[in-house]
């Protein structure tokens, strides 16, 4: 590095940790996450951006920036921080890339324009106030997640999405990732174990500074939780957007393997198959196997489930609808499930309004075209649970594992634990915390969470 790049690369460092300072004066509770990062000169972007490990800036660009508007300087740097704490730079999976950015930049400088900090305030533009109204008439939470569902959605035109995205941008994304070169055909078998190399180190690299952030997010919640009389009227919306992003995710069909059940099924075993002797006597007597695969094998799967809807009048048909979609994606898959199975499915406010039988899959599809919510009152949990445990002394079931309730999580709950297992799957767009019994299982799902799973299976 010649005398000229090393000043340069001293100039951007002043800057970034004269911001710094600034910011941890004004926001002590970010205390970790500051120290998190450090500094680079990077002269592949003209702007400013992170890697989720340092801050890469091009030093001519800080400098400008610096000299016209120090409080630009801090409020990007608390962007690029909040992208990091919200691990934006490591969820982007098989989304549309621009609009995955542009809802992650709406997402931070949401929360960046609520905070009250000296060191980053400044006046809401009239467009900032417009593009929040319309996400807020759709969304309770502006989270990247449901902002991009918002965005892709809308399909706004290119010259208005093109003003939204410069309105927000702040840094440069490039650093988002590691791009993969096209693998030369000339390159030998060497080169491309190299590669693979390389590729496998980026991975495991970017699954750690996910896991880093991870903790660093949930340490930030714990100090504004903590010290929330303190920070009360300097930490805006970020609180919210960290119970958000801090909290655990599920797969629905993952968290269904906790009601299976051990049972032959008809199947090839492959694993008690030997394939030597099946080839050995095709090749010896032309069509005549010398064993023959065997056509059951125990296996796990889910045979005897409750499934309760509450119907009470603070849930939403269409958001039930999705559910029972969700759980029909995962039937049709018949991974889960065996070929036959004994399900009940409850409709239930403050009673049960209905109880249907689902035995195989066209039951279910049926049962889907058909739907009809009945109840509309008020949610009491407890007569499920006195109605299952009926249907149990009726001898109704042989292992019933447990039962799964989807609700909006207003209620009465039972007293005393069931017999069998429990879970409450909790629907909220802005996933608030439920309190549920001990002895329960709790899982609370939003529309993200049925989105992820409509596109990997391309069934819903």
């Amino acid at each position: 590095m010649n005398d000229n790049h090393e000043k340069l690369n001293r100039i951007g460092n002043q800057i970034l940790t004269a911001s710094r300072n600034e910011l941890y004066v004004s926001m002590r509770f970010l205390d970790i996450a500051l120290s998190a990062l450090t500094y680079e000169m990077n002269l592949s972007s003209l702007f400013v951006g992170t890697d989720g490990e340092k801050i890469l800036f091009n030093p001519r660009y800080l400098a400008e920036k610096y000299l016209d508007n120090r409080l630009w300087v801090n409020r990007t740097y608390l962007h690029m921080l909040l992208h990091c704490i919200l691990r934006h730079p490591f969820n982007q999976d098989e989304r549309d890339e621009e609009l995955w950015y542009t809802a992650c930049d709406i997402a931070v400088e949401s929360i960046i324009d609520t905070l009250h900090a000296n060191a980053i305030k400044q006046t809401v533009s009239d467009l900032r106030n417009e593009t929040y109204d319309m996400l807020r008439d759709s969304l309770r939470v502006l989270s990247a997640e449901g902002i991009y569902r918002i965005l892709k959605e809308k399909q706004m035109p290119l010259e208005e999405f093109g003003r939204m995205q410069l309105e927000f941008w702040m840094d440069d994304h490039v650093f988002w990732k590691n791009k993969k070169p096209e693998n030369d055909d000339n390159q030998n078998d060497n080169d491309n174990s190299d590669q693979d190399q390389n590729d496998k180190h980026d991975r495991n690299r970017q699954k750690e500074l996910q896991e880093k952030w991870q903790q660093i997010g949930e340490k930030t919640e714990t100090n504004l939780e903590t010290f929330s009389k303190d920070f009360s009227d300097e930490t805006g919306d970020m609180l919210h957007a960290l119970k958000i992003e801090n909290r655990e995710r599920y797969d629905y069909r993952r968290f269904l393997d906790k009601f299976v059940t051990l049972k032959e099924d008809m199947r090839v075993d492959d694993d008690a198959y030997d394939y030597i002797f099946y080839t050995y006597g095709l090749n010896l007597y032309g069509n005549l196997p010398l064993i023959e695969a065997l056509e059951y094998k125990e296996v796990k799967k889910i045979e005897e489930l409750v499934i309760a809807i509450d119907t009470s009048a603070s849930c939403d048909i269409s958001i039930v609808q999705r559910f029972l979609e969700e759980t029909y994606a995962i039937l049709k898959n018949n991974e889960s499930f065996f070929r036959t199975y004994n399900i009940h499915i409850l409709q239930a406010d403050a009673t049960v309004a209905r109880d249907k039988k689902i035995s195989s899959e066209e039951d279910l599809v049926t049962y889907m075209n058909e739907f009809e919510m009945l109840g509309g009152g008020g949610t009491d949990f407890r007569p499920v649970f006195t109605h299952t445990n009926r249907l149990i002394e009726q001898q109704a079931f042989q292992n019933l594992k447990g039962l799964i309730y989807f609700t909006d999580g207003y209620g009465t709950f039972p007293t005393h634990r069931p017999p069998f297992d429990t879970a409450f799957v909790f629907f909220h767009e802005d996933y608030l915390d439920v309190n549920v019994p001990p002895w329960a299982m709790k899982v609370i799902l939003g529309p993200e969470d049925f989105t992820i799973q409509e596109n990997k299976e391309g069934t819903l």
